[in-house]
């Protein structure tokens, strides 16, 4: 690859590559190594190293670093919710959305036959060409920068896009799921306020607040989430989640105790 090629390359990943040969192989796919190995003197062959083996790698660094954020993003969820949620953001479907808007197609290195068979735009090889700068960036700097990018390039947008679509999957409804838990919990359903409109007509914002009363009575809020949105749908959302964030980080009361043993039996029915 020629030098401003990387290094256009890098401003779009938004990573610098100390070693230069692993991003290269990342985006050398199978036809160009063979195609360069039977062009090589009999008594001189080497292998030419393709991006399958990082793809390998990368599928499995982007697995785990979705799965470790959405753990952490979203504790109300149950392991079937993580798990579709998961199967969604590493899908072909978003990847290859992702490999578009960084214009990899550009950079990948094909033999001939595969050049002429339009392999820059073919999903698969796109997709694949992904993972293996997943695992390049890994390779090259450790988990922190590969985490990074997984973060802000595949995971983040995807999830932003879905809030401002009012939740594009059923595990997104966070008043549902806090509805059904504070009433498993037997606990007073929460009280949604707007407690602000502002912006122009066709691009307001709202603010929303969601007040868990105390059990006790007495008018007083145990907690109070406070979000903002579009919609005054995606704020009560926000405020929805955060409301359910609080519960499943109270370990030693005795709705976390019920939440858990509810959980349990759910798995053994």
């Amino acid at each position: 690859m020629k030098e401003r090629e990387i290094t256009a390359l890098e401003t779009a990943i938004g990573y610098h590559f100390h070693r230069r040969s692993v991003i290269e192989q990342a985006l050398t796919h199978s036809s160009q190594a063979r195609e360069q190995e039977a062009q090589q003197p009999h008594d001189t062959k080497y292998k030419v190293d393709d991006n399958e083996q990082l793809e390998f790698l990368g599928d499995a660094v982007l697995s785990l670093v979705t799965t470790e954020e959405l753990f952490h993003r979203f504790p109300q969820f149950r392991e079937g919710e993580l798990s579709k949620l998961r199967a969604h953001i590493v899908s072909e479907r978003h990847l290859i959305r992702v490999a578009q808007r960084l214009e990899l197609g550009h950079y990948l290195r094909l033999g001939r036959g595969e050049e002429k068979s339009g392999g820059r735009g073919k999903t698969a090889l796109l997709v694949d060409a992904l993972e293996a700068i997943i695992a390049a960036i890994y390779l090259d700097g450790g988990m922190a920068p590969a985490r990074v990018f997984i973060l802000y390039e595949i995971l983040a947008p995807e999830l932003e896009r879905m809030e401002r679509d009012g939740g594009a999957l059923p595990m997104t409804d966070f008043k549902s799921a806090l509805q059904e838990t504070l009433q498993g919990l037997g606990m007073p359903q929460p009280a949604y306020l707007l407690v602000q409109e502002a912006g122009p007509e066709h691009n307001k914002t709202f603010t929303v607040e969601v007040r868990l009363n105390s059990k006790n009575g007495g008018g007083q809020a145990e907690f109070v989430g406070r979000a903002q949105g579009s919609t005054k749908k995606t704020a009560e959302q926000d405020a929805a989640r955060q409301l359910l964030a609080y519960l499943a980080s109270r370990p030693q009361s005795s709705g976390a105790k019920l939440m858990r043993e509810s959980r349990v039996a759910e798995k053994q029915s």
